[in-house]
């Protein structure tokens, strides 16, 4: 196998490896990685075991198994029914025992085997339905030298599972990795020797040896602890990093008055929750000091996130500053421009609230943006519009972000750089986030917990429905639309897949139309849509009756009107989301209704959607999520920059807390880690890589 050589970088692109196209560093991208050094530290998340070669003879059905032998037979064909390309091999061991193997639509093995080719294959024994005999499908293989005494080297024994995208495949990764294993001794600790030595952690040149090719199960465990320490140990310098950067620019003070929030409650019309009396405090603390604030409000779906940020906002108009308001899209601008001018303009005249989105004409942009610059508004609601050179405020003191996670660091930073100073900092999530996974993701800032509906808002009735039982999920729909209310239907695909069973947006919508709800106005919305925007809006406004829709409306769309959320393929979606689906019901007076039409009858499945039924805090779903799924499957398996085995890892807090103290030894002796390079370098390629502030 051809070896790497020694003077290639380690930051060198991954098409300096032989045998590595660019086609394939391509889909690498797509999994992180990109460099050398990314592929050496992107260990297997699980292993094959097959063993050393075994007779024959000696196979039972179940096996996973090596066989080494002779290729007696090998031929490519069609089958008749399925029209399946089926390439069909015999292979005899040295004792003469016969093994059937066939591979699925690989005709192209038939011309890299021949008769009498010595190979090895590993893979699941069967018993053929017919005759008994013993069978692989599809298994690994590996040609080998025409000698008895040639022994596989890249099958069998313990096979490496690395995440894929279509078009690559672990034996591929496995050969690149074994190309780039000589540079191990390269990769640079960011651990500290005494750090390792307390944790009882081996070095990263030994755990990328160890992970990438373990002689035992404690080999593989051992190295993945290790990586994962030090993604999170990493993680954790970065945020000492950023406090330490935020402290260093102080923010202009806005003083504690309670006549401020006197007459912001009186104005509100209803009763603040005590979740969100406690957030307040908390942010009218952090805003009265020096130090710039960095809080993040998690809340659940409907708890009241945007009545905490516009009490900071009337506190920091007391203070004659300004706030900014950054929302991912615009219908979720407009949704908060009515609510902080209806929680503030009346009470606070003179406090003038603004909204900037790319829609509005050039003119109206210019005289929002004059507005903001010479301080006649006290507060400005956009998007990514906000961020651009042009927009210039007179005295910003107080920068807000709604779904924090949907923006990346250059542009918070750059709504952030809208201030003469630094502004106070204010991010929102409607994603419930478990205490360790915060603390993990958002360990720079403070964080505030919003765990309370407000009084009034009615549970919204959820239900498990059978396949069988489709049509009363339609008249449940059927009903509501006729008393005058909305509904969504949600699909997980857009398109139609062959290989999946799950219903797609498109060809449910056109069947809905045309099918089920002729009578009703009915849309589509998806990520891909052009004109997603306009859609929603006319589903706001109550044009639409029906909205068939993906993910898309999964966070922050309020229609009050809408009383039924109806979830096709409700098991493919995780425990969390399938509560921010819910949470865009019952935001109104009228009795809602979220309907889990499931696909998958298995036991597992179904209970999953009961806990969905039964429970309605999000928090609790989130964690359960967590136990059940891996904290990976609830926030993404590479949204925020995490390997699957730190995600993994903080399922167990220690770890996190471990990290914690072990940075935070480190930085009080060594504020800035000067004296340990090799982490300080990582902990900046943390921030470039992950949603931090």
């Amino acid at each position: 196998m051809p070896v790497l050589a020694l003077a290639r970088a380690l930051d060198a692109p991954v098409t300096s490896i032989p045998r590595l196209p660019p086609a394939d560093a391509k889909r690498l991208a797509r999994l992180g990685v990109e460099t050398v050094r990314d592929l050496l530290l992107t260990l297997p998340y699980d292993w094959e075991t097959y063993g050393a070669p075994a007779e024959v003879a000696g196979l039972t059905d179940g096996n996973q198994a090596t066989v080494v032998g002779t290729v007696s037979a090998i031929s490519a064909r069609q089958s008749l029914r399925r029209r399946i390309r089926l390439t069909e091999a015999t292979i005899r061991d040295d004792s003469g025992a016969a093994l059937r193997v066939v591979w699925f639509n690989q005709p192209f093995i038939a011309k890299q085997l021949h008769r009498g080719d010595r190979v090895a294959v590993a893979g699941t024994v069967k018993v053929a339905r017919y005759g008994g005999s013993l069978q692989m499908q599809n298994p690994h293989f590996e040609r080998l030298e025409p000698s008895e005494e040639s022994q596989p080297t890249r099958v069998g024994g313990l096979m490496p599972k690395y995440h894929l995208v279509e078009g690559l495949s672990s034996r591929k990764i496995a050969r690149w990795v074994e190309s780039a294993l000589p540079l191990a001794d390269r990769v640079e600790d960011v651990i500290p020797e005494e750090v390792r030595e307390r944790q009882h952690l081996i070095g990263v040149a030994d755990a990328i040896r160890r992970g990438h090719k373990p002689s035992t199960d404690q080999d593989f465990a051992d190295a993945r602890r290790r990586m994962a320490f030090a993604e999170l140990f990493e993680l954790q310098a970065a945020f000492a990093l950023m406090r330490a950067s935020i402290a260093a620019e102080p923010a202009t003070p806005m003083p504690y008055r309670q006549e401020v929030i006197d007459a912001f409650k009186a104005g509100l019309g209803f009763e603040l929750t005590n979740a969100q009396r406690r957030s307040t405090w908390e942010t009218f603390k952090d805003m009265a000091g020096t130090l710039p604030m960095n809080r993040l409000l998690n809340g659940d779906v409907g708890s009241g996130k945007t009545a905490v940020a516009a009490a900071a906002a009337a506190m920091a108009h007391a203070a004659g500053m300004q706030t900014v308001v950054m929302a991912p899209t615009e219908i979720l601008a407009r949704q908060h421009l009515h609510r902080f001018r209806a929680y503030l303009e009346e009470s606070f005249p003179g406090l003038v609230v603004e909204l900037l989105v790319s829609s509005q004409s050039a003119a109206e942009r210019r005289r929002v943006r004059d507005s903001a610059a010479n301080g006649q508004c006290a507060l400005v609601v956009g998007t990514h519009a906000l961020i651009e050179d042009d927009v210039k405020f007179f005295d910003l003191g107080l920068a807000v972000v709604d779904e924090q996670h949907r923006f990346g660091t250059r542009q918070r930073e750059l709504l952030r750089g809208k201030g003469r100073g630094r502004p106070h900092f204010l991010a929102m999530t409607a994603t419930p986030i478990p205490r360790t996974l915060a603390l993990a993701l958002y360990g720079e800032m403070s964080v505030s917990v919003l765990n309370e509906l407000p009084p009034g808002r009615t549970p919204v009735e959820t239900e498990v429905i059978d396949p069988d039982e489709r049509n009363r999920a339609y008249e449940i729909v059927r009903r509501e639309v006729k008393a005058g209310h909305q509904a969504f239907v949600i699909c997980p695909l857009i398109e139609e897949s062959e290989t999946l069973a799950a219903r797609s947006a498109t060809a449910e919508a056109e069947r809905l139309r045309a099918e089920v709800f002729p009578e009703f106005r009915l849309d589509l919305v998806h990520g891909r849509l052009k004109n997603k925007e306009e859609v929603m809006q006319r589903f706001v406004a109550g044009e639409v009756q029906v909205l068939v829709a993906t993910a898309v409306v999964e966070v922050g769309v309020d229609v009050p009107n809408a009383s039924v959320m109806m979830i096709e393929g409700a098991d493919r979606f995780g425990l969390a989301q399938l509560h921010q689906f819910r949470g865009r019901v019952g935001r109104g007076a009228a009795r809602s209704y979220c309907l889990l039409l499931a696909e998958d009858l298995a036991e597992g499945a179904m209970q999953r959607l009961e806990l969905v039924a039964r429970v309605h805090d999000g928090f609790t779903l989130a964690r359960e999520d967590m136990e059940r799924r891996g904290i990976g499957e609830l926030m993404g398996p590479r949204q925020h920059g995490l390997t699957d085995a730190a995600m993994e890892s903080l399922r167990s807090p220690a770890l996190l807390d471990e990290t914690r103290a072990e940075v935070q030894r480190l930085v009080e002796e060594d504020p800035g880690l000067d004296r340990f390079p090799a982490l300080k370098a990582a902990a900046a390629r943390r921030l470039e890589l992950t949603s931090i502030s």
